[in-house]
């Protein structure tokens, strides 16, 4: 694919549609992602591991389509760099489009109800004993975070998920999000 985004045979339109084709196919099944924190010297980052990785894929791919720049001052090639590359492509990039769809599940999941199988699976707690170390990021947090960017902390999100068109006005809320 990285031929097929580089090539000048093709328009930057088209360019663009394969790339959006493939952001589709990379984050299939990204509603029941748990994104792992990432540390950094002791203390946890707000940005998570695997959303700094998506977010270098999009970024290597939309480099790929646009190609290098020429320096007006010194006339030499370079890299666009990242706010460059999000002028470019005024698309939603991948980071909200992966917290929208996780919002859009969780709130249909919980209007399934106490009855279903994967009810059961989003809001039970695990028993028995836990292992030695920092607990696992759950998939709970992830959706707390992601109603956070939204100023919506205060809201029980079980709850909240009843009122249909105030959760879609906040999984549209949260893919309009400014990502850092």
């Amino acid at each position: 694919m990285q031929n097929l985004l580089s090539s000048s045979l093709l328009s930057k339109n088209l360019n663009i549609k394969i790339h959006r084709t493939i952001i589709i196919h990379v984050v299939y099944g990204c509603e029941t992602w748990s994104l792992t924190l990432r540390e950094r010297c002791g203390t946890l980052s707000l940005t998570l591991r695997e959303e700094h990785r998506l977010r270098v894929f999009e970024n290597r791919a939309l480099r790929r389509i646009f190609g290098p720049k020429r320096d007006e001052v010194t006339g030499e090639w370079r890299k666009l760099h990242n706010e460059e590359l999000n002028d470019l492509y005024s698309s939603p990039i991948i980071i909200p489009v992966i917290k929208s769809r996780r919002i859009r599940w969780v709130g249909h999941v919980l209007c399934m109800g106490e009855s279903r199988g994967v009810y059961g699976v989003l809001v039970g707690k695990p028993q028995g004993k836990k292992p030695l170390g920092r607990p696992r990021h759950r998939w709970e947090v992830n959706i707390k975070m992601d109603l956070q960017g939204v100023e919506c902390e205060c809201m029980d999100w079980i709850t909240g998920a009843w009122d249909r068109d105030r959760w879609q006005s906040l999984g549209n809320a949260v893919m309009n999000i400014q990502v850092p």
